[in-house]
């Protein structure tokens, strides 16, 4: 008889996980902030000194008013660079296309078919000019909201900045929501204009957008202008009068218009966000405190130099695709990427490819990006060479640290510090990151407040939490780039942001401070999922569930997800008549994705009899996450009005 072959020892990688990477000596060596010390003390000024450390980073932009006081504050309002007149397209295209940068690209990009164009900025300049001149002679002006419905072209970015020229404010949405979800930013900005293209490239097909704006249109009627981008040449109807082809408008537009200054308070756009009602919100930022937030973190956290090629992976419709996008990075004159389609289309060596053929020095995604090119697996990075990478950047979520390493060893080679960002789109600009040339990483965590901020963790009390205690994340002090409002409903701004700790800033996350003094980001603590980076809202969801005629009542939790990093899970109870089925499943997660966007569609639907309630009525929705997330219940049910709810979804989950 032979012997038993032994268990095969699992290595422990435990270790390795939690292991600090210091920065290179040579990264640290040509880097604006060489050494931890030289963070501490430039950090200690920006808290001792808030506003002569911000002043300073302002007066690097172009102002054609100088500011007088650099900050009125009176919590929850701040006003920053009081008295000073800027305009942010000036400080992105014209600073450098009438400079030494005019015949550097701007913006390289490629559409998803293979298409290619390269923009300089002198070039970016002139369709700027003329798509300032455009909206001007249609009428459009100073504080008018611009709703912007795009693919990933370059158009987009021109529009947001034209918008920015003239002083109109804009409001882009992401080109994968629904006609109901621009229906309800149109009714709450009050847009009267509108810049979309008749469809863009995703997967392989063409994605219509236009008509999508033509269906939201039939329930609003104030928008008395359409500019359409010929993209795709998909067939689309206009309207004589009102809906105008981009390419015949610009056409005959004059290619000169002089940046008229506007106070640095002056609104820049709306960006809607989903909160804990079913009602996003309309983040409000300005312009003068935003520019220098976003302008100063591209700095500093992407140590960027003239010579960078610099892609960020995130669309224009989100924060990320504003602040290091098109506002950041252009302030900094950086040559970036901008990229239309799928990152797997047509496989999963399309980011590589791009960034082996563009020479890539600075790559900022997100994630669930990471956990998705992870399980395609290896044999796509290791075709191409991307040796040209000096710095990588994660955004959307904290990264796990597994998905850390492999982006560190797989895509960075070992030899690119890796900046995990945290910041909100109510924060405007990066708050938490480590600062490349100086902070040692250690995977999970995004170490260290940015200069300037005063980031807390605290309890329920208001009392700072102990090392390694989870609390609540809050900013102490004002920060330039921070929203100012949210658009038309001042009572919730301060009720979402300001009214757990008087005159603090509540972030709505969780975290925990190590002894090190690294900050650790734990997840929401409201009704809001993180889904692949982009913020969704329980009550949106369960809004658009409701409206189906078979529910009659839905709950939507978050439950973990290896890609994503959270997945929506909803229990949906049905009105007398309607039986659960796989047909009514497909069904309900069609209709989430019509009315809000296939973002939203839920990966789980379990339809039940019945939902937890507390005696007064209230849904109990953590005891739903904790089902989905663990599949029993360990807390409180003391307040719950009937415990045979709890043995029901217990028994649907097992099965």
């Amino acid at each position: 008889m032979s012997a038993k072959k032994s268990p095969k020892i699992q290595k422990d990688h435990s270790a390795e996980l939690t292991a600090v990477h210091k920065p290179s000596k040579e990264f640290s060596k040509k880097a604006r902030i060489p050494s931890m010390a030289a963070y501490e003390k430039l950090y200690k000024h920006s808290i001792d000194k808030p506003e002569k450390f911000w002043a300073s980073e302002a007066k690097e932009l172009t102002w054609q008013k100088p500011f007088s006081k650099v900050l009125d504050w009176k919590a929850p309002d701040a006003k920053w660079f009081v008295g000073g007149k800027i305009n942010v397209a000036e400080n992105c295209v014209d600073r450098h296309a009438l400079g030494s940068r005019a015949n550097k690209a701007a913006i390289i990009w490629e559409g998803e078919p293979g298409d290619k164009r390269t923009i300089t900025y002198a070039q970016l300049h002139r369709e700027v000019c003329k798509f300032a001149n455009v909206l001007l002679a249609r009428g459009v002006k100073s504080k008018d909201r611009v709703l912007i419905y795009m693919p990933m072209i370059p158009e987009a970015a021109v529009a947001m900045l034209a918008c920015a020229r003239i002083g109109a404010v804009h409001n882009v949405v992401f080109g994968g929501f629904a006609s109901e979800a621009i229906l309800d930013r149109l009714e709450d900005s009050g847009a009267t204009a509108i810049v979309t293209a008749d469809g863009g490239w995703r997967r392989g097909k063409v994605v219509a957008l236009k008509p999508t704006v033509d269906e939201a249109l039939k329930k609003y009627g104030k928008v008395t202008n359409i500019f359409v981008v010929n993209r795709t040449g998909n067939d689309v109807s206009m309207k004589s009068g009102r809906d105008h082809w981009w390419h015949e408008e610009m056409e005959n537009a004059s290619a000169k218009h002089e940046p008229k200054g506007f106070d640095s308070e002056h609104p820049l756009f709306i960006l809607y966000t989903s909160g804990s009602t079913g009602k996003p919100k309309g983040i409000l930022h300005t312009s003068g405190g935003y520019l220098t937030g976003t302008y100063a973190t591209c700095k500093y956290i992407f140590d960027m130099r003239d010579e960078d090629v610099y892609w960020c992976t995130a669309d224009v419709g989100w924060i990320t695709g504003h602040s290091y996008i098109v506002y950041g990075p252009m302030a900094n004159g950086v040559t970036q990427v901008m990229y239309e389609g799928a990152p797997n289309q047509p496989d999963f060596g399309r980011f590589w490819k791009m960034i082996e053929e563009h020479r890539v020095t600075i790559f900022y995604t997100a994630p669930t990006a990471i956990r998705a090119f992870i399980k395609a697996g290896d044999e796509f990075p290791d075709k191409h060479d991307l040796s040209s990478l000096r710095l990588l950047g994660s955004v959307g979520e904290p990264i796990n640290p597994e998905a850390w390493h492999w982006y560190y060893n797989k895509i960075g080679g070992g030899n690119c510090p890796i900046v995990d960002t945290w910041w909100q789109t109510e924060t405007g600009a990066i708050l938490i990151s480590p600062i490349p040339g100086a902070t040692p990483c250690i995977p999970g965590t995004a170490t260290r407040p940015f200069f300037g901020i005063d980031v807390a963790i605290l309890d329920d009390e208001g009392k700072e939490c102990p090392p390694e205690v989870q609390g609540r994340l809050v900013i102490r002090k004002p920060w330039p780039s921070m929203t100012r409002t949210i658009y038309g409903d001042k009572a919730r701004f301060k009720k979402t942001y300001f009214a757990d700790y008087p005159g603090l800033y509540t972030a709505g996350d969780g975290a925990k401070r190590d002894k090190k003094g690294n900050f650790w980001i734990i997840g929401r603590l409201d009704d809001v999922l993180n889904v692949s980076g982009h913020r969704l809202g329980t009550a949106e969801i369960e809004s658009a569930l409701v409206a189906h005629p078979a529910v009659a009542e839905s709950a939507a939790v978050g439950r973990p997800h290896d890609l994503k990093g959270q997945a929506v899970a909803v229990f949906v109870s049905l009105k007398l008549g309607y039986e659960a089925s796989p047909e009514l499943e497909s069904e309900l997660r069609n209709h989430v994705g019509k009315v809000i966007g296939a973002i939203a569609k839920p990966d789980d639907i379990h339809f039940t009899p019945a939902l937890p309630k507390t005696r007064s009525g209230k849904i109990i929705r953590r005891l739903l996450k904790e089902l989905v997330t663990t599949g029993t219940i360990s807390g409180n049910v003391t307040t719950l009005e009937d415990m045979s709810v709890i043995d029901h979804l217990k028994s649907l989950l097992a099965k």
